[in-house]
């Protein structure tokens, strides 16, 4: 049986949410929660283009999925690995699109999805997940129990299109997960370095 923890990363390429920035309080909870761990693993925080450039309007997917290629080779590159080493990942839009890049061939060592939108609010007729089943490696998703964007239910039942591993972590609040940087950290940390803490999915 495939793990579902990622073998030994040699880092994560960690993205904000549409909009936030690398500075994100929730992106910097993850990279000291993995900074802490016993053997510590690197994080790189990365901005999208719109906003390096000032802009309001998230990236269309060519664009973030294009920048996402780039940014991962040179932080692989920095680490004297290759990107099929790397966890990539981040809250909602920035997730979305790493998942995206892996689904058009990325490589990478592991998907980590922080509130993944699965649908705008209201719209669960407007899914996000055409390309979960192109997914053959361990994800881990951590989403908030009244989130919007997608309900526990409905993150179970597409998701079970992935191929590779799923790990599932639910916990109190909507999208935002408003007061639990600490917890999402907490279950990022214990999901690199293989705990069962984090629940694997059945």
């Amino acid at each position: 049986m495939t793990s579902p923890y990622p073998q030994d990363p040699a880092g994560l390429l960690l993205t904000p949410g549409a909009g936030a920035g690398r500075d994100h309080h929730g992106l910097l909870a993850v990279e000291r929660a993995l900074g802490e761990l016993p053997e510590p693993v690197p994080v790189a925080r990365v901005d999208f283009p719109y906003r390096l450039a000032g802009k309001r309007v998230p990236d269309r997917p060519p664009v973030a999925i294009a920048h996402l290629r780039d940014a991962a080779r040179r932080f692989a590159a920095e680490l004297g690995t290759t990107t099929d080493r790397l966890l990539l990942g981040g809250r909602s839009y920035g997730g979305r699109m790493c998942s995206m890049a892996v689904a058009e061939g990325l490589p990478a060592a592991g998907l980590v999805l922080l509130s993944y939108p699965l649908h705008p609010p209201g719209r669960p007729d407007r899914l996000r997940v055409e390309h979960l089943g192109s997914l053959d490696l361990p994800v881990l998703f951590v989403s908030g129990d009244r989130d919007p964007f997608g309900t526990p239910e409905e993150l179970a039942a597409h998701t079970a299109a992935i191929p590779g591993p799923v790990t599932r972590v639910t916990l109190p609040g909507a999208h935002d997960v408003k007061g639990r940087d600490a917890d999402v950290a907490a279950a990022v940390a214990a999901w690199v370095r293989g705990s069962p803490q984090s629940h694997p999915s059945p």
